[in-house]
C-alpha cells in the first residue's frame, strides 16, 4: 500500500509505522511526501487522476468536493474503535453526520513570549488569563526603539486567522449570517498596527517576514501563533541559533470568554474511495490516529488528535524541553478554527477573509465596509455553490 503524508510528519508516521508492522506484518505500506508549497494542490491532482494512493493526510475539507473520500463509519463500528480519545474533534469532522477522516494531529493556537526580553525590560511576564485589550496594553509597554533595532511587543502574521481568532474564540463561525463578532478583531489589528507595537501588514509582505525567523531574530516579545512553533524553537534550540529563554501562555481572550480558549484545526487520515486494500488502509489509519500512533506524535512535541492520560504525560514530558508551560496546550477549551465544509478553507479562508481583511489594512476600505463584503462574499461565492449540499451557517 502506498500513504502520502505532510512533510513535516513523515519521519514520525514512519516511527510510528514501525509499531505498527510488530502487530501487522503482513500489511506493507510505503510512505512518500509532496513538498509543503504543493501538497494539497498536487495530491489532488494524483487522487483524481487515479493514481494508486491508500491512505493520505492533511486537512480534511480540502478534499470533500472530490468524491475520493471512503466514509469511515461502517469500518469504526465494526472495529469497534474508542472515539472517546479524539475528544469533541470526532464529532467536530463528521459531514452531514458522516466521518470521513480520522484525527491524527491538531494545531491550536497559543502565545509564545521571549522570557529574556521581559527580565530585560523589568516587566512581569505575559499572564495566563489576559484579555485582548490587556495584551495589547502589554505589547505597548514591551515595544521601544527604532528601525532595525526596534523591539516590537507583539507579532501577528499576516493571515487573516490572528484577527478572526477573536470572534471564533466567543463561539461564531466565519460562515455565520452575522459577522459583527469579527469587526473587533479587524479593527483590533489595524489598532495595534496604529501604536507600533507589531509589525504593520504592508511592512511584513514587503519584508516577507515571517513568524518563525521574526521570533528567533530575538527582537519580539510575544509571538501569537499554533503548536507547530514548539517543534521549530527546540530545534533551533538544538542547533544553538537562539539563546534567548522563552515560555508560553494560552492566547488572550474576549471579554466574557474563559481563558485558554483557543483554535484547534485537526489534521487527518484518510482513506481513498478507489483503493483496492480498504480494510487494511483503515487498520493504518486507526492505528496511527489511535493512542498507540499518537503516542508517537506527543512524543515528538505534536499535539495529538487522540488523548489520554499516557499521550497527555509524554507530550508535557519530563521538564528537560521547554517550553516549561507546555500543560496550557492540553488544557485549553477548542472551537474549530472554521467548519470543516467543502470549499471552507479554499473559498473563505484563503480568499475571501484574507483578501477583504487586507483591504481594510492598506487603507482601501473601512472595517464595516470590509465585514460587509465578507458577508456578501460569503454568500455568493460559498454558500450559493455549497450549503444547500451542507447543514452549515446560522
Amino acid at each position: 500500500m502506498k500513504a502520502t503524508v505532510l512533510t513535516d510528519d513523515l519521519e514520525t508516521f514512519k516511527a510510528a509505522y514501525a509499531d505498527f508492522s510488530k502487530e501487522n506484518p503482513n500489511i506493507d505500506v510505503q510512505f512518500e511526501t509532496i513538498p509543503q508549497a504543493q501538497y494539497y494542490e498536487k495530491l489532488r491532482m494524483q487522487l483524481s487522476s487515479g493514481e494508486n494512493i491508500d491512505v493520505f493526510g492533511g486537512n480534511m475539507d480540502v478534499f470533500l468536493d472530490t468524491g475520493i473520500l471512503e466514509p469511515l463509519d461502517d469500518y469504526v463500528k465494526k472495529a469497534n474503535v474508542d472515539v472517546s480519545g479524539y475528544g469533541p474533534l470526532f464529532d467536530a469532522l463528521k459531514v452531514n453526520g458522516k466521518i470521513y477522516g480520522l484525527p491524527y494531529r491538531k494545531s491550536n493556537w497559543m502565545l509564545f513570549y521571549n522570557k529574556t526580553l521581559f527580565d530585560q525590560a523589568g516587566v512581569a511576564y505575559p499572564k495566563a488569563d489576559m484579555t485582548w485589550n490587556e495584551f495589547r496594553d502589554l505589547a505597548k509597554k514591551m515595544t521601544k526603539g527604532e528601525g532595525a533595532n526596534k523591539i516590537y511587543g507583539a507579532f501577528l502574521h499576516p493571515w487573516a486567522q490572528t484577527w478572526y481568532m477573536q470572534g471564533v474564540q466567543t463561539g461564531a463561525s466565519i460562515i455565520d449570517k452575522d459577522l459583527s463578532a469579527f469587526k473587533k478583531g479587524l479593527q483590533f489589528r489595524m489598532d495595534m498596527e496604529k501604536d507600533g507595537s507589531i509589525m504593520g501588514w504592508a511592512e511584513q509582505i514587503t519584508t516577507s517576514a515571517h513568524y518563525n525567523s521574526a521570533f528567533q531574530k530575538g527582537n519580539v516579545a510575544m509571538n501569537l501563533i499554533g503548536d507547530w512553533h514548539v517543534a521549530q524553537l527546540r530545534q533551533a534550540e538544538a542547533e544553538k541559533k537562539i539563546s534567548f529563554d522563552w515560555d508560553v501562555v494560552p492566547v488572550p481572550h474576549p471579554d466574557g470568554v474563559a481563558a485558554n480558549t483557543s483554535l484547534a484545526t485537526p489534521v487527518s487520515l484518510m482513506v481513498n474511495k478507489s483503493s483496492k486494500h480498504k480494510e487494511e488502509a483503515f487498520k493504518v489509519v486507526q492505528f496511527l490516529s489511535g493512542a498507540k500512533g499518537a503516542k508517537q506524535f506527543a512524543a515528538k512535541g505534536f499535539l495529538t488528535g487522540y488523548m489520554n492520560d499516557d499521550i497527555r504525560k509524554t507530550y508535557i514530558g519530563d521538564g528537560s524541553l521547554k517550553p516549561k508551560n507546555i500543560h496550557y496546550f492540553v488544557e485549553q477549551k477548542e472551537y474549530p478554527e472554521y467548519p470543516l465544509l467543502p470549499g471552507v478553507k479554499n473559498i473563505l479562508v484563503n480568499n475571501v477573509y484574507k483578501q477583504e481583511g487586507e483591504m481594510a489594512l492598506t487603507g482601501a476600505q473601512t472595517v464595516d465596509q470590509a465585514i460587509q463584503k465578507i458577508g456578501q462574499r460569503v454568500q455568493s461565492e460559498w454558500a450559493d455553490k455549497y450549503a444547500k449540499d451542507y447543514k452549515a451557517g446560522k
